[in-house]
């Protein structure tokens, strides 16, 4: 869901509505800092902050603070003492902001969705005043970034959007306010080569993830729209060609899932000296080391550059089935996406020489 498309839908509508957004996090708690929902008069919420007792309080505050036209900011405690208790348990705390007059900042809410649906970066930065409390949205795009609210330092943003973590500051303009910088990253690109049950089941839960998701194969029967998710986009053509003219960049993750050697070999050349996050083969382990020594002897690859690739693919959790498998590999996608290649490599290294 893109949050700020929704928040400027209900904006042109006419209906009354409350953004909450998390400032702070702290020790465990269901969302992190960043997390925003719309919630509308009638408690109906679009996105979430977490669920659970925490977004059920921002409900009834949003409901109230539609009514009364006020800004709410209101801790919340995740500290119940005993498990039979009704009270949160996991022992951490929530700084949560609720805004009932973001129509205000609908111009702002409006450039962020549109970045990205154009699929670009930027930071919406939310200045809040005190006494009395004041909320005012801005949206800062990449790499522009200009003094939108209390002249932000460049280099904070940047930090903020090159880590994706969101960053509280105290505001420079306002001693007694603060100032919180969102930033605002498209879905990764995963790109699928091969449309077989595999590349099926692959397309259907990476979609639930958070992955734009292109699926390419050389016959038009696994390209059927009917067999992928709505929001799949679908290439029917030369593999090899198809693959070599696909956008890659570092938020982009290929996954080669073919019917056949060939086929993953062609796919393969033609990605793996570009510059994707993420480059995975599925294939057992003569299989892979065949066509290993086969591109190295050829000089269609170092072995500097076949070391980026992720193959046997998927992390080892024993999977068998088609749904298992693909449940392994879109784990493995987030783990290189959530804690980075080094990390995830070095644990398929160990996994390989534990074998």
């Amino acid at each position: 869901m893109n949050i700020y498309r929704t928040t400027v839908e209900l904006a042109d509508n006419g209906r009354p509505f409350a953004v909450a957004l998390v400032l702070q996090a702290e020790g465990s708690t269901p969302a992190g800092a960043g997390a925003r929902a719309v919630i509308e008069a009638d408690g109906r919420i679009w996105g979430t902050i977490g669920g659970g007792a925490v977004e059920a309080e921002a409900q009834r505050r949003a409901v109230e603070a539609i009514q009364s036209r006020q800004p709410v900011l209101f801790h919340f405690t995740l500290e119940g003492a005993k498990v039979s208790d009704s009270s949160p348990i996991c022992g951490g705390r929530m700084r949560v902001l609720i805004d009932p007059a973001a129509f205000e900042d609908r111009e702002e809410y409006a450039k962020a969705a549109e970045a990205l649906a154009r699929g670009e970066r930027g930071v919406l930065i939310t200045a809040i005043h005190f006494s009395p409390l004041a909320i005012e949205a801005r949206w800062a795009p990449e790499p522009l970034f200009h003094p939108a609210v209390g002249d932000p330092k460049s280099e904070t943003i940047r930090t903020a959007l090159a880590r994706e973590e969101p960053r509280l500051l105290a505001l420079e303009a306002a001693p007694s306010g603060q100032m919180f910088i969102e930033p605002v990253i498209p879905q990764p690109r995963l790109l699928i080569v091969g449309g077989g049950h595999i590349g099926q089941a692959l397309a259907r839960q990476a979609s639930l993830v958070g992955f734009d998701i292109t699926v390419l194969d050389d016959r038009p029967e696994f390209t059927r729209p009917a067999l992928f998710p709505e929001n799949v986009h679908l290439l029917c053509g030369d593999i090899a060609k198809e693959v070599a003219a696909f956008p890659v960049a570092a938020d982009t993750y290929i996954v080669i899932v073919t019917r056949g050697h060939q086929h993953d070999a062609a796919a393969l050349e033609a990605c793996i000296h570009r510059p994707a996050a993420y480059i995975g083969m599925i294939g057992s382990r003569r299989k892979v080391a065949a066509m290993r020594q086969q591109f190295i002897e050829s000089g269609r690859a170092t072995a500097d550059a076949l070391d980026r690739v992720f193959a046997p693919i998927g992390l080892d959790i024993g999977s068998v089935t088609v749904p298992e498998i693909a449940a392994s590999i879109v784990a493995q996608l987030i783990a290189v996406r959530r804690k980075g290649r080094a990390a995830t490599a070095a644990a398929a290294l160990s996994r390989q020489n534990a074998h």
